[in-house]
């Protein structure tokens, strides 16, 4: 392949948990993919260390404190370097990239996203919240701009994967599997003196700290059902969450007819995110295999909603619609922030939540500058709360 064949990536968020694995990815697929933007809020130092391996054309360090530090290890190497949130919403714009893989955390996502499906790139979509967010938004923003958003999380990507040939056959219903994190099977009353290391210890999968915890409390399942509702343009009640410990089936779908097709791997979220990026090509790769005879017995039991409230306040939130999911993200970014703190208790943050979404001012049809006021006023009443 040559070289001007290599899809060429910007990498919003590569100091995270899905940047870095992104890179191993791009690292083991040298003929097909090349770096072309980094980015990150404040991790110079590996910044740095990953300018240097990859040689991107250019690198955004988020915390402008931070840019002469950056400036000055990588002036030898001819690297640009910008600094602060607005350069990495304009950098994304650039001619040179083919593909924006969205890895930052919560709602910072948003924007740099809108940005780069305007200037018609190819979404690498790891960010849930920017759906979760602004969903209506962004997936009609992405129908005008002729823009496909790929999805990186493992759920979303196993439902890609099984619609795959399926365009034409109407979904019943989807279920998203859930591993039921860390203190499944447990009781409210177990869950009061939860810490925050024994929250940040999840049974399968490798992640960063915002969306462990958001695992630990169900959160992220909640999350994932509203950004299913946008990706694959569903109803509420088409989107069921099942726990499935083992998670080795990443997803299922059921069709009209009763068939259900899933999704199966050993937890690993490089194959998602080569997926993606290597779409509609699957790459071979050296990933791990499946052996069945290590798993004899995959089992499913439905959620514990009463326990883990967090999970019915997002159901709450996407029947509502309107700017609702974006005051329970903005409550849950606080929220998690505060746990790990150590400000609040484990069971303070469905309550902090419920709190936020009770007393902020609901838009039934909200514009972007309605989103971002929405994220700012959620932010205040949450903190107050606290």
């Amino acid at each position: 392949m040559e070289k001007n064949d290599k899809k060429r990536i910007a990498l919003l968020g590569s100091t995270g948990s899905i940047g870095t694995q992104t890179l191993e990815v791009i690292s083991e697929q040298p003929d097909h993919f090349e770096v072309e933007v980094l980015t990150a809020n404040s991790n110079a130092g590996l910044l740095i260390e990953q300018a240097r391996k990859f040689r991107p054309n250019t690198v955004v360090i988020g915390d402008p404190s931070l840019v002469g530090d950056v400036k000055a290890a990588l002036e030898p190497l001819d690297i640009k370097v910008f600094a602060g949130y607005d350069a990495i919403s304009q950098i994304v714009t650039m001619d040179s990239i083919d593909m924006v893989v969205t890895a930052l955390v919560g709602y910072s996502g948003l924007k740099p996203t809108m940005e780069a499906i305007r200037a018609g790139k190819s979404i690498g979509l790891a960010n849930k919240e920017t759906l979760v967010v602004a969903g209506e938004l962004i997936t009609r923003l992405a129908a005008t701009s002729g823009v496909n958003i790929f999805p990186i999380d493992s759920e979303h990507s196993a439902i890609f994967q099984c619609l795959q040939g399926e365009w034409h056959n109407p979904v019943e219903k989807i279920y998203l599997t859930a591993s039921g994190g860390p203190f499944r099977g447990k009781t409210k009353s177990d869950l009061e003196q939860v810490t925050r290391e024994q929250a940040l210890k999840h049974p399968n999968w490798t992640m960063g700290a915002k969306i462990t915890i958001d695992s630990a409390t169900l959160m992220n399942k909640g999350l994932e059902m509203i950004e299913a509702k946008w990706l694959f343009q569903l109803r509420p009640d088409q989107i069921d969450v099942i726990i499935h410990p083992q998670s080795i089936i990443h997803s299922i779908v059921q069709f009209e007819d009763g068939s259900m097709k899933a999704q199966m791997g050993l937890p690993d979220m490089k194959l998602p995110i080569q997926f993606a990026m290597g779409y509609p090509k699957r790459m071979k790769s050296a990933f791990p295999r499946f052996d069945f005879m290590k798993y004899p017995s995959l089992t499913f039991e439905a959620p514990d909603m009463e326990t883990f409230s967090c999970l019915q306040l997002a159901i709450n939130s996407m029947e509502k619609g309107g700017n609702m999911p974006c005051i329970m993200n903005a409550a849950n970014e606080v929220a998690v922030a505060a746990f790990l703190e150590n400000r609040i208790r484990f069971n303070g943050i469905p309550k902090l939540i419920a709190t936020t979404m009770e007393r902020a001012s609901f838009i039934k049809e909200p514009t972007f500058e309605d989103y971002v006021q929405t994220d700012k006023e959620a932010r205040i009443l949450a903190t107050e709360a606290i």
